[in-house]
């Protein structure tokens, strides 16, 4: 099965630094196969055959721990899990001088469309949708200073994504549907 693993908080400002290179050889060296990074923000697709999401999320984190010496929250998704986020995600969203649009991966215990009744945002300014595993925001440039996803951080919910562009999301999912094809899944 091909999954990402989507870490938060890593490589911010300098703080809880993680090398890919490194973390790739370690991840490798645990077992799991074909890891590939993509950026600095935490991004790794690899495939296994063994454990479920929830044990492969605290199989990277012990990774982590063991190689960093840091407590990194990991979140997994599955190349299906993906698949079915990817199909909500407009393809008219974009991340570019006019347009911003991100992906709040949500932990499972905020994975509920119920999840939009606690977030503030203008309807009027930007588009805010639940599917599945993420919140999928939108809003233009020019509009950002006044949307309200700056508002969750702090909040019970912040510590409970992880965000994503959509850019690096539609990246993430090309390098998981390129694993699966290596891989003949």
């Amino acid at each position: 099965m091909v999954y990402v693993a989507l870490l938060r908080g890593i490589n911010v400002g300098g703080n809880n630094k993680v090398d890919m290179k490194t973390l790739k050889v370690s991840m490798e060296a645990a077992g799991l196969n074909h890891v590939v990074t993509y950026i600095n923000s935490g991004n790794i697709v690899f495939t296994s055959s063994q454990g479920d999401k929830h044990d492969l999320a605290k199989r990277v984190e012990a990774i982590i721990s063991e190689t960093f010496g840091l407590d990194i929250k990991v979140l997994i998704r599955s190349l299906p899990d993906y698949h079915s986020m990817m199909k909500a995600l407009p393809d008219s969203w974009l991340n570019n001088d006019e347009m911003r649009s991100d992906v709040l991966f949500l932990w499972e215990a905020f994975d509920q469309e119920s999840v939009l009744d606690g977030l503030i945002f203008k309807p009027e300014i930007e588009t805010v949708l639940y599917t599945p595993g993420a919140v999928l925001w939108s809003v233009s440039r020019a509009s950002a200073a006044k949307s309200g996803l700056s508002k969750i951080i702090g909040t019970k919910l912040y510590s409970n994504v992880t965000i994503r562009n959509v850019n690096t999301t539609r990246k993430i999912y090309e390098l998981m549907k390129e694993a699966s094809a290596k891989e003949g899944l």
